[in-house]
């Protein structure tokens, strides 16, 4: 947008425009500097220690530290400027980044979604349409091999969820690195002060941290941003003065001949060294990751303007300083830092890891939500711990493992080389992995030219493979830990994914037969009792196998039944507008109804007390809807179990079919009163006094007079009315998953011992759902898959 800029010019609206914009993205990028840049900002930290490590310690002369400055300078301009700022924060899905971001971007434009449950409908989301629609020839022959080779698309998610199992990996190992390595300066200052001391302190400082995650990011987050700009001017400050005080020269270094002499004089031992020169760029994922709070743009300003220099002319300042001090190597970063502001910066800088690990942890808990969308993960606490910033969550049992298993790394490996080692193949694989998958984005998503894709993914995958092949080379020395904790979440996530599946499947394939129920006639064979009963399934069609099993066990069933599936489909966030699919079941007489309630895989299911209400409404919408519009009432086999419409919750509450009311201020003539006995009323008094409920808003519904209205449709907002004040009953399924007994003994392995197992020590379903326990009905099934 162009803008006046002439002096005493009147100020256009689009100018206006103009500067509010950049105002919010500069006000963005400030924010991000506290979130996002928090890890990356403390590499300096441990990156020279890291990488004259090794036989490197013999080449200690100018020439090799001029060389390796000049190695981490081109690695952090090749890699966080030209492939995350200027291309991968392009990729964006409806302004969300990661790894899940572009598996989710592949899943819409190519259709490699896993997922059993997507409908058609779920296309005409308003998020779901985001990038172009158009296919070119490149993108449309590559859909087909995806869809010639099946097994690909299981290829693809098993490489997703191990980039995410390295970003949990992430999670154990950046703040182990990060406060070992800035509490390690304490021995520079104080002699006297044991290995074994400053362990001590780490672990404290570790407990510490993680005991206030239940507090949340959002009570600090204002002091986040102004630690890591004060720990950014201050890094930038002492670079400066070293490189003016101690060595000019090492500006000639950002040449890359002096790469090539690095590798000269160094040879393996040189190579083998990048697996320290990587550790200046971990936390480059989170520009990426973190998308979601921010902006594009505003990321990229916090870089290139604040962190990009500030970092270069540290790692510049340490190499000038380690050029005439060779024997500061162990402690390069706090001995390079002049006596006066020593401590200053000290406790900046254990303050600015702590911010950075902090970040990184709250990352792995959206790691780990994202998995749950997809079925990967067992269900898990999310508490949602900001009512202002929408993505921050806690997951307590996640949040203690992570502790445990950062203890174990900090006492086991007890030094930072050993540590880095782990951290640098863990952040390294994850790049690698992105890489791979934004090659797919710029072939689906963005209907480039495939040379393009092939060009932009060896490229990447040349200098990230070469990086990455010297992190494994130190595998032995602390470099197998990140592979076994992939492996144990990969084996979780693929147990629990498998074993889900053939859950599914089994409903899938054994629904009961709408032939067997429209015989029964609207009675269902047995009594009709007031009331609604909302019956949960994984099904978005058909009904499932524990209906006729309730029907065949009890015999009498509630008046109105809804069922209702609750799912994820491949978008970051349903708007609430969009959130439920209404449907019918059986023909009107029957008063049954399908309910399908849609989240993205970044949404978290809030228990706001209203679901019940919401649900009303959108029904009643539903109704009145039918009877207007003619694709709905065209002939009764489409209103069996077929076409369902996308209801809004806003347009549902401002619907004339029926008024709600708060509890006490009931009045008109066709409100019903409550049908519960006295007893019950006792009971749950009883029960809420014990327990006390989550405050839930109390609402009656009436109809109001409308002569025009069709007299049916009438009746059918009155017994759905009725049906409400007589009370709602949740009915879930509480199965047993077992393994045929022709099954092979791998799968008993994996389904009686490993599924089960976690299933037992996971959070229920009706825990996940919030559905309130007084009103639970479980119905018993065994599984045979």
């Amino acid at each position: 947008m162009e803008s006046d800029s002439r002096i005493g010019a009147p100020r256009t609206p689009s100018s206006q425009l103009s500067w509010v914009y950049l105002s919010k993205n500069l006000l963005l990028a400030y924010q991000s500097l506290g979130v996002v840049y928090g890890d990356l900002s403390t590499s300096p930290l441990y990156v020279y220690s890291n990488t004259f490590t090794g036989k490197l310690q013999n080449h200690h002369d100018e020439d090799t530290i001029f060389g390796a400055f000049s190695l981490i300078f081109w690695t952090f301009t090749f890699i966080p400027l030209l492939k995350y700022v200027l291309i991968v924060l392009s990729a964006d899905d409806n302004g969300e980044g990661g790894t899940f971001a572009l598996y989710s971007l592949l899943c819409r434009h190519a259709k490699l979604s896993l997922l059993p449950n997507q409908q058609a409908a779920d296309e005409e989301l308003s998020a779901y349409k985001y990038g172009p629609s158009t296919q070119n020839v490149a993108s449309s022959s590559f859909k087909r091999f995806f869809d010639k080779h099946k097994k690909l698309r299981t290829a693809l998610l098993v490489v997703v969820l191990f980039g995410a199992c390295m970003v949990i990996g992430d999670g154990v190992f950046t703040p182990a690195m990060s406060v070992l390595s800035s509490v390690s300066g304490l021995q520079v200052a104080e002699h006297k002060l044991t290995d074994g001391e400053v362990l001590l302190l780490a672990c404290v400082i570790l407990v510490g941290l993680f005991a206030l995650q239940h507090c949340g990011t959002h009570r600090v987050a204002f002091v986040f941003a102004p630690i890591v700009i004060i720990w950014l001017l201050s890094i930038f400050s002492i670079g400066l003065y070293n490189t003016i005080h101690w060595n000019p020269k090492i500006v000639y270094a950002l040449s890359p001949h002096y790469i090539i002499k690095f590798f000269r004089k160094t040879g393996k031992d040189g190579w083998i060294s990048l697996g320290g020169v990587l550790l200046s760029i971990t936390g480059t994922e989170a520009m990426f990751a973190d998308l979601g709070h921010f902006t594009a743009l505003s990321i990229r300003l916090a870089f290139v303007f604040v962190i990009y220099p500030c970092l270069v002319v540290q790692y510049m300042g340490q190499a000038a300083f380690l050029s005439k001090n060779p024997q500061s190597i162990p402690k390069s970063f706090f001995d390079s830092i002049p006596g006066p502001v020593f401590w200053p910066v000290f406790v900046i800088a254990t303050l600015a890891a702590i911010v950075g690990s902090q970040a990184v942890i709250t990352a792995t808990f959206s790691i780990i939500k994202q998995c749950n969308a997809l079925g990967c993960f067992p269900r898990v606490k999310v508490v949602h711990t900001s009512k202002h910033i929408y993505g921050q969550i806690y997951i307590p049992e996640i949040n203690w493992i992570l502790m445990v298993l950062t203890l174990a790394v900090t006492l086991g490996f007890q030094q930072t080389t050993l540590i880095g080692n782990a951290y640098g193949l863990a952040c390294m694989t994850v790049m690698f992995i992105t890489t791979f998958l934004m090659a797919l984005v710029i072939i689906f998503v963005w209907q480039k030219n495939i040379l393009l894709a092939a060009s932009f993914l060896l490229l990447f995958w040349f200098v990230e493979g070469v990086y990455l092949s010297a992190a494994f080379i130190k595998v032995p020395q602390g470099g197998w830990v990140p592979l076994v904790l992939t492996v144990i979440f990969m084996v979780i996530m693929y147990i629990w994914h498998y074993g889900t599946r053939k859950k599914y499947n089994f409903d899938l394939h054994n629904k009961v037969s709408l032939k067997w129920l429209l015989g029964l006639g609207p009675s269902l064979g047995i009594v009709r009792v007031p009331g609604i009963g909302l019956i949960y399934s994984e099904l978005a069609t058909g009904v499932p196998a524990i209906f006729s099993h309730f029907v065949t066990n009890l015999p009498a069933f509630h008046k109105v039944l809804v069922f209702v599936c609750v799912k994820s489909v491949p978008v970051p966030y349903v708007s609430p507008e969009e959130r439920f699919l209404i449907g019918r079941v059986c023909p009107r007489p029957y008063r049954m109804y399908r309910c399908i309630v849609r989240y993205g895989y970044k949404d978290i299911q809030r228990d706001d007390g209203n679901f019940e209400n919401q649900l009303i409404q959108s029904i009643a919408e539903f109704i009145q809807m039918e009877s207007v519009e003619p694709q709905f009432n065209s002939s009764e086999s489409s209103s069996i179990d077929g076409r369902m419409a996308v209801i809004s919750t806003l347009s549902a509450q401002s619907t004339l079919s029926i008024v709600e009311f708060e509890h006490e201020n009931i009045s008109g003539n066709e409100s019903v009163q409550s049908s519960r006995s006295l007893t019950l009323q006792s009971l749950r008094s009883v029960y809420d006094d014990e327990n006390p409920p989550i405050r839930r808003r109390q609402v009656r519904f009436q109809l109001p007079q409308n002569p025009g209205m069709d007299p049916a449709v009438r009746e059918e907002l009155m017994d759905l009315i009725q049906a409400k004040e007589a009370g709602v009953a949740y009915i879930m399924g509480h199965s047993y998953v077992k393994a045929r007994r022709s099954s092979s003994f791998l799968k008993k392995l994996v389904i009686d011992i490993g599924y089960s197992f976690l299933r037992k020590n996971c959070r229920g379903p009706s825990v996940a759902l919030n559905i309130p326990h007084i009103s639970l009905i479980e119905v018993g099934m065994i599984y045979y898959v």
